[in-house]
């Protein structure tokens, strides 16, 4: 089984916990959320979908999406566009980086980072349970990156 195949069998697993259905359209959205290897917005699932399946409605991709974030399958970022943009839990822990001028998401890993974020909740006193970091910035032109500033 790929971990396509894992991902989508897990979704349905939390569907069908949540009372709902199994119809096609909600395989096609469990699908296409699946493959994704970025970050779609409803609207985003919606259009891929939709590629497969023109009788798919919008608002069947925001129930879906809904459930699936209740159960804890996906997980929900809005990031400063102010657009929902979903990717599905059981990652290993990652931030991100998101480019101001073309709305890409980059995921990224730091073990500094996550030491630091440590050692500043202990200094506070406290034991860090969870945290985001979202951080925001534009590309830098060739030839200057690396550089400060």
């Amino acid at each position: 089984m790929t971990g396509t195949e894992r991902r989508v069998a897990g979704f349905e697993g939390q569907l069908r916990d949540a009372g709902l259905r199994m119809t096609q359209q909600r395989r096609l959205i469990l699908r296409v959320l699946a493959e994704a290897d970025d970050h779609p917005d409803a609207k985003g699932i919606f259009t891929r979908a939709f590629a497969h399946d023109p009788t798919l409605s919008l608002s069947t991709v925001y129930r879906t999406m809904k459930v699936l974030e209740t159960q804890g399958a996906i997980e929900r970022h809005a990031f400063e566009d102010g657009v929902s943009r979903y990717e599905h839990t059981g990652q290993e822990h990652h931030d991100h980086l998101i480019d101001i001028e073309t709305g890409d998401v980059i995921e990224f890993s730091s073990d500094a980072i996550e030491e630091l974020q440590r050692r500043i909740a202990a200094e506070l006193g406290y034991e860090l349970v969870r945290h985001r970091l979202e951080l925001y910035g534009r590309k830098k032109p060739p030839g200057t990156r690396g550089k400060k500033g």
